[in-house]
């Protein structure tokens, strides 16, 4: 599958409040962008590889995890 690079240097990255608060470094880290939305795993390297998804696979895991839907 080709990759295509993107810009995220002006993503607004935000830390789950489970994590303890916005400096604790073990992390998953979300994005919203125009057409879905991307992690990354900032507890290894904040600025490492990034996953980027589509609006609606990016909306439907927002939906799974705000409903409990990913608690195990």
């Amino acid at each position: 599958m080709p990759t295509r690079s993107r810009d995220l240097t002006s993503a607004n990255w935000r830390k789950s409040s489970r994590t303890g608060g916005g400096n604790d470094a073990q992390c998953v880290e979300l994005a919203c962008l125009v057409a879905g939305g991307a992690v990354r795993d900032s507890k290894e390297n904040g600025t490492g590889p990034v996953v980027v998804v589509g609006a609606g696979a990016f909306w439907s895991f927002l939906r799974q995890a705000r409903s409990g839907g990913l608690d195990g």
